[in-house]
């Protein structure tokens, strides 16, 4: 049976990515992201370069939770089964508190938290209505720790996200259902979001290596992991462990 993978925030960046590397290794896609033109290029170019490939694309806010109800609903149906739903749509856009510029940490907690729990409740339904599958939540090495600067509502969007999918993983465990929860914490890969910050982090990883890394690490279901393991692995344990005047000059 051909695999079938849902990837929100598919319209660029390491949501593009994956579903490219998935294409590729002969899965068949629903594909959603805010800005549909993207995505129905990346569609035309996917089944062009994998002729057989089914990749369906939808219009899809995460902050329009009713929409993200009826558009994974729409994907299982289209496709006759999800077998990963892969929770990737997100922000980050915050600024430090105290400098009048709320607006942008409000958007990114409403993305990423309110938006990917929405994801993770619709993506739960489908695969509870299957019996099978896997979660796949997109968090990030900066949620290991407290951030300052314009990284605090983005290190803690993403660490509540992780949160939110231990606790439906140990809601799966007790069901007895072969349902997987993956948590994969990207580190700097080379992304339209790392550009958006103008500043390039010398770790940053090359997109093609990351985003195999995450695929990787998603096609062998493993619970939670930094991807690539090296130099990310390190990186979440120097965040966690260091004082903080040292976790400053690493971010």
């Amino acid at each position: 049976m051909t695999e079938t993978v849902l990837i929100t925030g598919a319209s660029a960046g390491l949501g593009a990515g994956m579903a490219r590397i998935f294409a590729a290794r002969g899965a068949d896609l629903a594909i959603t992201a805010r800005r549909l033109d993207r995505l129905e290029e990346l569609r035309d170019a996917l089944e062009a370069e994998h002729p057989g490939r089914t990749v369906v694309p939808y219009a899809l806010d995460v902050t329009e939770h009713d929409a993200v109800f009826t558009t994974f609903d729409a994907a299982a149906r289209r496709l006759g089964h999800l077998d990963r739903i892969v929770v990737n749509a997100g922000l980050g856009k915050g600024s430090t508190l105290g400098e009048g510029r709320f607006g942008g940490n409000r958007d990114t907690a409403a993305t990423n938290v309110v938006g990917g729990i929405a994801q993770c409740e619709a993506a739960m339904r489908v695969l509870y209505q299957q019996g099978r599958g896997q979660l796949v939540v997109i968090s990030s090495v900066v949620a290991a720790r407290g951030l300052p600067g314009p990284m605090n509502v983005y290190a803690a969007s993403k660490a509540a996200l992780t949160h939110v999918a231990d606790g439906i993983r140990a809601d799966v465990r007790a069901r007895g259902l072969p349902i997987t929860v993956s948590t994969i914490r990207p580190g700097y890969i080379d992304s339209e979001m790392q550009a958006r910050t103008g500043r390039r982090h010398p770790l940053l990883t090359d997109a093609d290596v990351g985003t195999a890394a995450m695929v990787d690490a998603i096609q062998r279901e493993v619970r939670d992991a930094c991807v690539p393991r090296w130099p990310w692995l390190v990186f979440a344990a120097g965040l966690r462990l260091l004082p903080m005047p040292v976790v400053r000059r690493m971010l």
